[in-house]
């Protein structure tokens, strides 16, 4: 049998924000950014929140973080996601969306994130999610810094690229594959697999999506993920309780037997 995957988009699909939003503030603290930069950012991407992203958006905020982010050192970057990841990800992540990438786990599916934000912001969220593979943008860099050049944009049809590279490496049918995402600009990657979602659509993915007969879901519950370990059961709490009882009266026994013997 080929192996399946379920390949979901990032921002607005399995997190309530903008990924490169919300790394705004660390950047900020750690003066990659200066607080005009910020605000035109954060301006942009309320935007886009607002209203549906088309292509002619996604080419002028591409080419707006281009420019932002030429000479930043990489590993500086590299650094504040990691040290910022469980802070400012974390409590942004849909409770929906992490049990439907468990879900998909738990059938034997590969998960993979593909994600037009930069690498560097997406492979360690994947790893966070438990994801098994990202894609994601990649900047040219020169001398361990941006050089204001994007090398590979995973956007539109440039995702499908992607997604059949991995299929050819890791042997997916992407007939037998699922999709998840929440924008227009991601018809392509929903219409290559045999099984698309539309999540939290914007209205001209509804109106796609409705048009084509596809799935329409909504997730709305963003919760930490440390938040999502299971209360125990009445049950499972007695038997601990049981367990914990047996063991306090074997070492009770020992002590008393040991205790004899001494005698």
């Amino acid at each position: 049998m080929r192996r399946v995957a379920a390949f979901f988009d990032l921002d607005k699909t399995i997190i309530a924000k903008s990924s490169a939003l919300a790394f705004s503030r660390p950047f900020f603290d750690e003066g990659l950014l200066n607080r005009r930069a910020v605000l035109k950012s954060s301006y942009a991407q309320f935007l886009m929140m607002l209203t549906a992203a088309d292509h002619d958006q996604m080419e002028r905020m591409r080419d707006h973080l281009t420019q932002m982010c030429e000479g930043w050192n990489v590993e500086q970057v590299k650094s504040i996601v990691r040290e910022a990841l469980h802070d400012v990800v974390n409590p942004l992540v849909f409770a929906e969306a992490s049990e439907l990438i468990a879900g998909h786990h738990a059938r034997g599916h590969d998960v993979v994130i593909v994600s037009a934000s930069g690498e560097e912001m997406v492979a360690p969220i994947a790893e966070m999610l438990g994801a098994d593979y990202a894609v994601a943008s990649k900047m040219k860099v020169e001398d361990g810094k941006y050089a204001g050049e994007v090398e590979f944009y995973c956007y539109g049809e440039n995702k499908v690229v992607a997604m059949e590279a991995l299929a050819a490496e890791h042997g997916y049918d992407l007939s037998q594959c699922f999709a998840y995402s929440d924008s227009i600009t991601d018809v392509p990657m929903l219409a290559a697999v045999g099984h698309p979602t539309a999540v939290n659509p914007d209205r001209g993915l509804r109106k796609e999506s409705s048009e084509r007969g596809w799935p329409v879901v909504s997730f709305s519950n963003p919760a930490p993920l440390r938040d999502r370990i299971p209360t125990p059961s009445r049950n499972s709490v007695l038997a601990t309780a049981g367990l914990g009882m047996i063991t306090a009266g074997v070492g009770f026994a020992t002590y008393l037997a040991l205790h004899r013997k001494k005698s």
